[in-house]
């Protein structure tokens, strides 16, 4: 068990100093704050315009503005991260493939699961420090407005944010784990993404209890949940299966890869 550890301590210490060594990480990340800077000023200054215009107009309904502002945020920041996320993820085991390292992993005598749940968990720590500024201006602008935004909304936001990443780069590191193209790694991955994501929409075509069933799996409605401050478990259950789903068919694919060589 102990070797175990060590293994995938030292996996995730690898995985992870290869994204901050890396320039196109470092490309990726100046994309992402720099959209979410902007979108976020745009938003608030939406937000504080139509909270103008309601106090002129004598509207009887006060409108809550940080939360507006964090349920608009939220939507946007999922946006840019459903095109980034794919890039992040794509270079996960196809690079292993391309320089021929794979076979070292495959032959290694560390676990499939261990080299995966390395990988993954370099990954979304990587994600994790590209939202930390993002974090902080959020809580600094709204929580010094008259009413504050509630500390768990601002939370919980960013917990499912983490979670839906998770759960994408999870099954992008499969998908990275079939072929030696990083590019066709990262198209795959958003074409899978994408589905869904859409999902919530399919489940609507369909209704009753098919429609309720896919409607369930979709990632947009469960990451809304904790994105209005909502603690749902079925959503955290959902985000988790997805990232047990990837690593169990990325070790399966490693095995199979392993097989195929010996």
């Amino acid at each position: 068990m102990r070797i175990i550890l060590s293994s995938l301590i030292a996996i995730y210490r690898k995985e992870l100093q290869s994204y901050f060594a890396s320039p196109f990480a470092y490309v990726i990340a100046g994309v992402f704050w720099l959209l979410s800077g902007v979108l976020f000023l745009m938003v608030l200054q939406d937000s504080i315009v139509q909270a103008a215009s309601s106090d002129q107009f004598g509207f009887s309904s006060p409108i809550d503005v940080p939360y507006n502002v964090m349920l608009g945020f939220s939507g946007w920041v999922s946006i840019i991260s459903f095109f980034l996320l794919p890039m992040l993820s794509m270079g996960l085991y196809a690079e292993e493939r391309k320089r021929g390292t794979l076979e070292l992993l495959a032959t290694s005598p560390v676990t499939n699961w261990a080299v995966a749940l390395g990988k993954l968990l370099g990954v979304l720590t990587f994600f994790i420090t590209m939202l930390i500024p993002l974090i902080i201006y959020e809580a600094f602008a709204l929580g010094t407005a008259d009413p504050p935004i509630q500390p768990s909304v601002l939370v919980l936001g960013h917990v499912g944010l983490i979670l839906m990443a998770g759960a994408i780069l999870s099954i992008g590191m499969f998908i990275s784990s079939l072929t030696d193209s990083s590019i066709l790694a990262a198209i795959l991955t958003f074409v899978v993404m994408t589905f869904l994501l859409i999902m919530d929409g399919i489940s609507d075509a369909f209704g009753g209890p098919i429609g309720d069933a896919l409607g369930h799996l979709s990632l947009l409605r469960h990451y809304g949940n904790l994105a209005q401050g909502v603690l749902d478990s079925s959503s955290i259950i959902l985000f988790f299966s997805y990232m047990v789903l990837g690593l169990f068919l990325t070790a399966q694919a490693i095995e199979a890869f392993r097989f195929q060589r010996s």
